[in-house]
């Protein structure tokens, strides 16, 4: 499986990186983004950033670097997925790089959502892709960035818990190059719809 040696190349470039995103927020900073979050951010990512509706994803417990890159990127407007545009990219337009450490942390140490069961049948072949990868066809296993339990590992997303019907989405739009994932493009290209299906299954289980 030739992708894991880039991948883990890549990995160890990210985790340098991190460091960057670990911005030290001030107290007042700190109280303002929960402000923000709780008058701004509530009406979609629900209190402490667990999400009740499915198109928009849980925020609670994520990795605070990958909620750094993405408000950034929203911000930037360089994250041009069609729910981006139309979600995030006024809102994020207000933040500077404080605000956004502030909304990163805040989130990050929030309470997780609870993992929702699905289909036994699916949840089962998506915990085989998810922890063996399909090395038939040069995918390696999700664990390997995302974490044992989809915890998430700096820069690569916390998945566990998270709407089975988002996940869906944000993998067809990035295998189909409409949203930007460098290192997600060429891992997933050969996943087929019920794969996706599988795996996002499993992964919306895990508590």
């Amino acid at each position: 499986m030739r992708a894991l040696p880039c991948l883990a190349t890549t990995f160890l470039t990210f985790v340098t990186c991190s460091a960057a995103f670990a911005a030290d927020v001030v107290p007042a900073t700190q109280q303002t983004a929960e402000k923000f979050a709780s008058k701004a951010c509530v009406t979609c990512h629900g209190t402490g950033g667990r999400s009740t509706s499915s198109p928009f994803p849980n925020l609670a417990a994520q990795q605070a670097p990958y909620l750094e890159a993405q408000l950034k990127a929203f911000r930037d407007q360089t994250r041009a997925d069609p729910d981006a545009q139309a979600y995030m990219w006024g809102l994020a337009s207000q933040l500077d790089n404080t605000m956004i450490s502030a909304l990163a942390a805040y989130y990050a140490a929030q309470r997780p959502a609870r993992g929702q069961l699905g289909d036994a049948k699916l949840m089962a072949k998506g915990k085989m892709i998810f922890e063996k990868g399909m090395p038939e066809e040069g995918i390696p296993a999700c664990n390997v960035c995302h974490g044992a339990n989809a915890e998430g590992k700096g820069i690569f997303p916390r998945l566990a818990g998270q709407h089975a019907p988002y996940l869906l989405k944000q993998i067809l739009l990035i295998q189909n190059a409409l949203r930007v994932a460098p290192v997600m493009h060429g891992l997933i290209k050969n996943l087929t719809r019920d794969e996706m299906l599988a795996v996002t299954t499993y992964i919306a289980s895990i508590d």
